[in-house]
């Protein structure tokens, strides 16, 4: 699941999905034998964080993503999220990047998606900034969806040093805490995915390929 969003609301500063937290998890989940679909709050083309196109972050998934005719044909024409039957997937992947925060997070349809897919016992995956996606969202039992379980995401020195501190409206790592999340993390950009039940979320770009890999095994 992808955001919407190109520009942090209010500024010029440019965001969307963060194109290694995509691509990583894409080709985990394809090499596996997973049918895909890329979907996105508006549908149509979903915008890429510049950012994330910047020699320091290429991996060798990234460079495969950009030079593949096919995903980019499906990034340039995501299904809209409303269209989506949640039942017609076996899990469901939230990639990071600064968008989410400001439509996924609080995207009715989203929150009704995550909460049918736990109810069902299938597996709800984040990474990042796409963690946010869990805010809104409520468990079986009427609380907060992050209550009590283990998570991650970016956390608040990563925010600090990527300069995001004061551009989104909340801190991811502090939002998990006052949610009731038992919230851990790594060293800044190390690898650290936690997973709770079905619930799997990992801390930064570095963690997306471990996130999948958990989901992969959930679905085993």
């Amino acid at each position: 699941m992808l955001s919407s969003t190109g520009l942090v609301p209010g500024t010029d500063r440019q965001t969307g999905t963060w194109l290694e937290e995509l691509a990583g998890p894409y080709y985990t989940f394809r090499e596996a034998g997973a049918h895909i679909t890329l979907a996105s709050v508006k549908g149509g083309a979903a915008p890429i964080d510049p950012a994330s196109l910047e020699d320091f972050a290429q991996t060798d998934a990234t460079r495969r993503f950009l030079a593949d005719v096919d995903t980019q044909h499906a990034l340039a024409n995501t299904v809209a999220l409303a269209t989506l039957t949640w039942s017609d997937y076996d899990a469901v992947f939230y990639s990071g990047g600064l968008g989410p925060v400001f439509d996924l997070a609080d995207d009715e349809t989203s929150i009704d998606l995550i909460e049918r897919m736990n109810g069902a016992g299938r597996p709800v995956a984040a990474v990042c900034h796409g963690v946010a996606v869990l805010r809104g969202v409520t468990g079986v039992d009427g609380k907060p969806f992050v209550d009590g379980r283990g998570v991650t995401g970016f956390s608040n020195s990563e925010e600090a040093a990527a300069h995001g501190t004061g551009v989104v409206p909340f801190l991811i790592e502090d939002e998990m805490r006052r949610l009731g999340g038992v919230y851990t993390s790594a060293a800044d950009w190390h690898p650290h995915v936690v997973v709770d039940g079905t619930l799997v979320t990992g801390q930064n770009p570095a963690s997306s390929v471990s996130a999948a890999q958990r989901v992969l095994e959930l679905l085993k």
